[in-house]
């Protein structure tokens, strides 16, 4: 096959991957039907507290709204209580589980915020970074279905989690830098799985694991 051919190929592949219903894997279940945590329910009663104090919101709407986030079970539920009060990018978690899309660009997604179990990652000339840390995890085994031509990846993921590269990938440069936890000699038998299909054509992964908070020679 010539290069101009395979070049073509490339690209008609990257460009299919972005059309809806193209992942190659079944459908993801509905992020609001997830448990809310303690933790969860906080990051809303701290939104609502804002705007009261701002002046968004009225004293007896807060009330309201805070005895409806401490009865919630879903997410779902929680996220209607912020909807009108901040843009999309900035809810105390996101339940987008839109395809992660950079052309020629920087895309980001990270702070607390559902993963589906596959989730398709495109990036023509761009970087896509992903944070992890505080992601709500559908599966413990999430695909990452990579069409990348010129661009990077950048995959951040909390010590422990396995990176591994499906058998028919090609990703031709893939840099693993996850630590183990401290003290750890390998994996945990039910540590989550970062599974990473697709191609990378001229670009490049890099995975790795936040840093660590530097300790304190002295002091209190």
């Amino acid at each position: 096959m010539s290069s101009e051919s395979s070049a073509a190929k490339w690209i008609s592949t990257f460009l299919a991957s972005r059309a809806p219903g193209t992942s190659g894997g079944p459908a993801a279940s509905d992020p609001g039907l997830m448990r809310a945590s303690d933790a969860d329910r906080e990051r809303v009663v701290t939104v609502l507290t804002d705007a009261v104090i701002d002046g968004r919101l009225t004293p007896l709407e807060h009330e309201e709204r805070v005895e409806r986030v401490w009865a919630a079970r879903t997410l779902g539920e929680l996220a209607e209580l912020t909807v009108d009060l901040l843009p999309p990018e900035s809810q105390p978690f996101r339940m987008d589980s839109r395809p992660v899309t950079a052309f020629f660009r920087t895309e980001t997604r990270g702070g607390r915020w559902v993963v589906p179990s596959q989730i398709p990652v495109t990036s023509l000339g761009g970087t896509v970074s992903m944070d992890l840390c505080e992601a709500l995890l559908q599966s413990r085994h999430v695909v990452v279905q990579l069409a990348v031509m010129a661009g990077t990846v950048n995959l951040t993921v909390p010590e422990g989690v396995r990176i591994v590269t499906a058998p028919d990938a090609r990703v031709r440069s893939f840099r693993n830098e996850v630590r183990l936890p401290p003290g750890a000699t390998g994996h945990a038998p039910d540590a989550p799985v970062i599974e990473l299909a697709g191609f990378v054509f001229g670009g490049k992964v890099v995975a790795r694991s936040p840093k660590r908070p530097r300790r304190r020679l002295f002091g209190r």
